[in-house]
């Protein structure tokens, strides 16, 4: 490894150029051999031995075994040391806080949920130490064990002002001293972001966007919303509030005005949650309910296996246009080279509905990015806000060159 332009290749930064390539594989191959981090970092036998010894010196490797399958004695193997450090994450919705634990390797350790019943819940910050502590206890540590939290939320924290803002419908997570308080109450750095831009950095991390600088992701579950990634990172505009494409103005749905106070605009109810059960209600479909997004995802799921005709296909193509007029203009403005389907809405309808979007959005704009569904299925935001808050975490603790 060389240092990098603009930064000096002295011995300590190239010490810790070598320390930080090495973890990284062992991070994305799990256990290696000295021979092998030679081969994929192209460092010499000596200098992989006295990295490895520094690495193990400082906590962060651990010899985990041999390999077999050759004659002669198997090689010794080092990993990433798992309790090297751990973060948390919490998926923030109306109902319930959905908290996990995670190793620095990125395995999943303990998780909670804690209901929130509406008005009738505990006040938030007790809600979200009670989660964390839940998260905790499952995994068998202690709060002080964690180092960071990432909390996904709807809506954003405007950066300007601290206040949450297009989440009217999340009760008492709107005071303007919330951000104090939860620091007050919680030993370890905390970082809030939008629930949807956690999906996509899942995506972007472990699922369908590996690779791609820029993509949209296309969220449909409660709520319709989008995010935007722009040249690798998020793009979360002045207020926090870039992908909240619910409250954008659509052909064939009536002009919402008041949108925050409403917590709705026209392509939220042209092709929201709300809209498939009276889509379904006009071409005689009975099946499909009016209760929550997860009893209609399920009855688009169970109408999949009979969509290739009848009311049940026109079901599917109509869905699809809806969502590809408020796409088209996405699209239109971001040129995309992908678009991620993700959402129990979306992924319900499977390749039939993404081949359908795809051809609508190709007739309704000029650019025409893949349409791909999301990988990362189970609990998405959550596993979002863990690799958030591992990717800083692992800058913090790997740093060896302190």
């Amino acid at each position: 490894m060389a240092g990098s332009a603009g930064m000096p290749g002295t011995p300590r930064v190239l010490r810790a150029m070598n320390d930080r390539a090495a973890l990284d594989l062992l991070l994305e191959h799990g256990p290696l051999s000295r021979t092998r981090i030679g081969k994929l970092t192209g460092l010499s036998k000596p200098t992989v031995s006295q990295l490895l010894a520094r690495l193990e010196a400082a906590g962060l490797v651990l010899m985990t075994g041999t390999s077999e399958g050759r004659p002669g004695p198997g090689a010794q193997l080092y990993s990433v040391n798992p309790a090297a450090a751990h973060v948390a994450g919490l998926d923030v919705t109306p109902e319930r806080i959905l908290a996990a634990v995670a190793d620095i390797t990125g395995r999943s350790v303990g998780e909670y949920e804690l209901p929130t019943p509406g008005r009738r819940a505990q006040p938030v910050v007790r809600q979200v130490t009670g989660a964390l502590e839940g998260a905790v206890k499952a995994a068998g540590l202690a709060v002080s064990d964690v180092h960071r939290v990432v909390i996904g939320t709807p809506g954003a924290f405007d950066p300007n002002t601290g206040r949450l803002r297009y989440a009217s419908h999340l009760p008492g997570w709107h005071s303007p001293a919330l951000l104090d308080e939860l620091a007050a109450a919680l030993p370890m750095p905390v970082e809030y972001e939008n629930d949807v831009n956690l999906v996509a950095l899942a995506e972007q991390r472990l699922g369908a966007a590996r690779g791609h600088g820029d993509f949209v992701l296309l969220w449909n579950e409660g709520g319709l919303g989008a995010a935007l990634v722009l040249g690798g990172r998020l793009h979360r505009g002045w207020t926090g509030g870039a992908g909240e494409v619910g409250f954008l103005p659509v052909p064939g749905a009536p002009l919402v005005r008041q949108v925050t106070r409403a917590n709705s605009g026209g392509y939220q109810e042209l092709a929201g949650s709300q809209a498939i059960p009276r889509l379904a209600r006009d071409l005689g479909i009975k099946d499909v309910p009016t209760g929550p997004y997860s009893e209609v995802a399920a009855a688009l799921v169970a109408l999949g296996a009979d969509s290739t005709t009848g009311p049940h296909r026109r079901l599917l193509e109509t869905y699809a246009t809806r969502l590809a007029t408020g796409l088209a203009a996405l699209v239109s403005v971001l040129d995309p080279e992908l678009v991620v389907l993700s959402g129990a809405l979306l992924t319900s309808g499977g390749e039939p509905l993404r081949t359908l979007l795809q051809a609508e959005l190709e007739e309704l704009a000029a650019s025409r990015p893949r349409l791909v569904v999301g990988d990362v299925r189970e609990h998405p935001v959550l596993r979002g806000a863990l690799e958030s808050a591992l990717a800083t975490t692992r800058d913090e603790v790997f740093n060896t060159s302190r």
